[in-house]
């Protein structure tokens, strides 16, 4: 839910009687709730709880693979790394019964699509920095990503 949104709310909350609103977008939701001295208190914001059990029941397993495995390659492959631009969830097909947009061994072009991170309900296609050959992919589909973590790398 877009932080403007709740501005918005906040002001209608100001303007009007309502003592208390709850709005639910899909898995968010929020709840505004005037207090005592008459001023908005915002008193919930939360996405849904179901993802966050499974990311980190996830994240625990696929990390001690992750951070040894590009502990050694690492300083060599930075140059050919692809990055990820910010944190998410990385995906590998525009949607669970396409094809991957890339596979070890492709060849791709720089300004080609090889994936996308999802952000903030966003889903954010991440381009190819240089022309190449697919090296290997470092993430899993589906997993977690950091700002700066190797996605691909591209020889």
């Amino acid at each position: 839910m877009d932080i403007r949104k709740v501005k918005k709310l906040i002001e209608l909350i100001e303007t009007s009687d309502v003592a208390e609103i709850e709005i639910k977008e899909g898995e968010e939701s929020v709840r505004i709730s005037r207090s005592s001295s008459s001023a908005p208190v915002p008193v919930a914001y939360q996405a849904a709880p179901a993802p966050l059990p499974q990311a980190a029941s996830a994240a625990p397993v696929p990390e001690p693979a992750r951070a040894s495995e590009p502990a050694s390659p690492e300083p060599a492959a930075r140059g050919n790394a692809l990055l990820s631009p910010m944190v998410g969830t990385f995906y590998r097909a525009p949607s669970p019964s396409s094809p991957p947009f890339v596979e070890i061994g492709q060849t791709v072009e720089e300004g080609d699509v090889v994936c996308i991170v999802e952000a903030m309900k966003m889903m954010n296609q991440i381009e190819a920095e240089q022309s190449g050959v697919i090296e290997a992919i470092l993430v899993e589909d589906g997993e977690p990503v950091e700002f700066d973590q190797p996605l691909i790398r591209i020889a």
